[in-house]
C-alpha cells in the first residue's frame, strides 16, 4: 500500500473511532496526530508514536477502539502493533519491528500461524517473507524504535535485582564463558526481565557489531516452528532453514522459556540448538517467570537451563520502585524537552508505595498522572487528587480484596489439581502439599482466623494450624520453597 492510500486509510479510521459513545474527537485529534502509519495489510496495521508516552497512552486506553474501527471498516480483525520513532519525518521513515507478538483480539498468544502479509516493510532480508511480528530481532546496525532504549544505563538497580543486573552485564561484555552459559534469570512479568535481555543484546550490537545476536520472544520461536512445519511438505528445506536462522547467532536470546511447556517438538528443537551454540562457545541467555526446576518440561531441559548461571528477580523494595519513577519522569521530561517539568516528591512516593511489584502497572500510573498534569493543564495536581485519580488503577496495592476462592484458583493452576482434590479428603502427596501451601497463604495474605480458613478446606481449627505451622518450619531451611512461595504471592497478587 502507497504511502497516499495508506493516509487515506488511517484517516477512516481515525474518523471511525471518533464516532463511537464516549470518545471525545478532541482528544482523538490530539493523540492520534502523534502516531503515523507504516505498514498496513489483510489483518495488520502498523503505528509508530512520536515518544514512549504517546505510546503507552494509545496502548493502555485507544488500543481497542483502533482494533473496533479496523474490524469495522474492513470486516476482518486486526492485530495492531504501536513503536516509537523519534526520527524527523518518522512518517516516512523505517521502522523497528514488533518487540514481542502482538495480541490478538482476545489478548492472548495465537497458537496458529500468522496470516502471510501482502503488503510487509521496507526491510531487506535474505530469509523467506515473514510478518514483522514473526521476525525475530537480528543484529542489524540501523535498528531503531523502544527497543534500542533498553540498556544497562536506564536500568534501576536494587537490591532486588543486582545479582541479575551484574551477570548480565558480565555476558554483555564477555559473552560465552562457560559459567555463565547459559545465563537463566526468572522472576515474575514486569520486574525487568525483558530489559536486561535487551539490553545485553543492545551493548552487543554497539561494542561488537560483527558478532550476530538474535533476540526472541518464546510465542515467536512457537509461531516461527509452526511456520516451519506448515511448509514442510511443500519445502522439505524449512526445518533445515528454520534451525540455521538460530544456529548461525553468536548469541542467542530467549524470552518467557515457561511458555514452551507441553510444546515437545519446539522445545526439542530449541534443545538441539541450544546444545549446538553453547558446546561451540556461543552465548544462550533464557528468561522465564519461575526458576527452571518449576517449569512443567521434561528434566534433561531443566538440568540444562540451570547449568550456567541462573539468577532471580525479586519484587523491587520500595527505593527501587521510586528510582524507577524518577527515572521515567526524566524520560519524559528528556523526550518532551520540557525540563522544568516535574511531578512532586509525595506523589513520587504515594505512586512507589501503592504500586505492585509489576514494573508496568508502575509506569502507567506514572504516564496516567503525567497525561493528567499536562493535557488537562493541572500542574498543581494535589497528592488527593492523584489519590482519586489512581483509587482502581492498583491490581497489588492495600486496596485489593483477595478471598479464599483466589488463592484456592492460583494453586489449583500451577500445581495442576482440581478443587474438589484440593479440598476433598485425597491424601496423595501432591496433593497434601499443595493444599498445605494453599492453607499457608490464606493465612498469611488475608489474616483470616483458622476456623474461616478451615471451613474453605472442609478442615477443622488445628489441620489449618498444622498446615500453617508446617510450611514455616519447612521455609527456614529451604530456600527454592521460599522461591515458590514468592513466585505464588505474585500470581495472586496480579490476579
Amino acid at each position: 500500500m502507497d504511502n497516499e492510500k495508506l493516509e487515506q486509510a488511517w484517516n477512516e479510521i481515525c474518523n471511525q473511532v471518533k464516532s463511537y459513545k464516549n470518545i471525545d474527537p478532541s482528544q482523538i485529534n490530539a493523540f492520534f496526530s502523534r502516531l503515523h502509519p507504516q505498514a498496513m495489510s489483510e489483518g495488520f496495521l502498523m503505528l509508530t508514536a512520536d515518544n514512549d508516552f504517546i505510546k503507552t497512552w494509545i496502548e493502555r486506553h485507544y488500543i481497542t477502539f483502533i482494533k473496533q474501527a479496523l474490524t469495522d471498516i474492513y470486516q476482518v480483525p486486526f492485530t495492531v502493533i504501536i513503536e516509537v520513532d523519534i526520527t524527523p519525518g518518522s512518517q516516512n521513515s523505517e521502522p523497528a519491528p514488533a518487540p514481542a507478538p502482538a495480541p490478538t483480539l482476545n489478548n492472548t498468544p495465537s497458537e496458529q500461524p500468522a496470516i502471510p502479509l501482502t503488503t510487509t516493510i521496507n526491510q531487506p532480508v535474505i530469509e523467506p517473507e515473514r510478518t514483522p511480528q514473526e521476525r525475530p530481532f537480528i543484529n542489524n546496525p540501523g535498528l531503531q524504535g523502544a527497543t534500542s532504549t533498553l540498556t544497562f544505563e536506564n536500568f534501576v538497580i536494587g537490591d532486588s535485582n543486582r545479582m541479575a543486573y551484574s551477570m548480565a552485564v558480565a555476558v554483555a561484555e564477555m559473552p560465552g564463558k562457560a559459567h555463565l552459559n547459559p545465563l537463566f534469570i526468572y522472576g515474575k512479568s514486569g520486574l525487568g526481565k525483558t530489559h536486561l535481555l535487551r539490553a545485553i543484546q543492545n551493548y552487543i550490537n554497539e561494542t561488537m557489531p560483527n558478532l550476530s545476536t538474535i533476540y526472541v520472544d518464546s510465542a515467536e520461536l512457537l509461531s516461527d516452528y509452526m511456520e516451519a512445519s506448515a511448509a514442510h511438505d511443500k519445502e522439505k528445506s524449512s526445518y533445515k532453514n528454520f534451525k540455521t536462522r538460530y544456529e548461525d547467532a553468536d548469541v542467542l536470546l530467549i524470552d518467557d522459556v515457561q511458555y514452551l511447556q507441553g510444546k515437545k517438538q519446539t522445545l526439542d528443537i530449541v534443545f538441539q540448538i541450544f546444545n549446538k551454540l553453547t558446546s561451540q562457545g556461543r552465548q544462550v541467555v533464557l528468561s522465564a517467570d519461575r526458576a527452571p526446576k518449576n517449569i512443567d518440561i521434561d528434566e534433561r531441559y531443566k538440568s540444562r537451563f540451570n547449568s550456567g548461571g541462573t539468577f532471580d528477580i525479586q519484587p523491587p523494595e520500595i527505593e527501587t520502585k521510586l528510582g524507577i519513577v524518577k527515572s521515567f519522569v526524566e524520560e519524559y521530561r528528556s523526550s518532551e524537552g520540557s525540563q522544568d517539568f516535574t511531578i512532586p516528591e509525595d506523589i513520587q512516593m504515594y505512586i512507589a508505595e501503592s504500586s505492585s511489584s509489576n514494573i508496568r502497572e508502575l509506569k502507567s500510573a506514572i504516564t496516567k498522572v503525567i497525561y493528567q498534569i499536562t493535557f488537562f493543564n493541572q500542574p498543581n495536581l494535589s497528592l488527593d487528587e492523584v489519590r482519586t485519580l489512581l483509587e482502581n488503577h492498583f491490581s497489588g496495592g492495600p486496596s485489593k480484596r483477595l478471598t479464599i476462592a483466589d488463592i484456592q484458583k492460583e494453586i489449583e493452576a500451577f500445581y495442576k489439581i482440581s478443587h474438589a482434590d484440593l479440598i476433598g479428603k485425597k491424601r496423595n502427596r501432591n496433593i497434601t502439599y499443595a493444599r498445605q501451601i494453599a492453607i499457608y497463604l490464606c493465612r498469611q495474605m488475608l489474616d483470616l482466623p483458622f476456623n474461616d480458613i478451615g471451613k474453605k478446606f472442609n478442615r477443622d481449627h488445628s489441620t489449618v494450624m498444622y498446615a500453617v505451622t508446617n510450611v514455616e518450619e519447612k521455609m527456614k531451611e529451604n530456600r527454592e520453597l521460599r522461591e515458590e512461595l514468592e513466585t505464588l504471592r505474585q500470581l495472586i497478587r496480579e490476579i
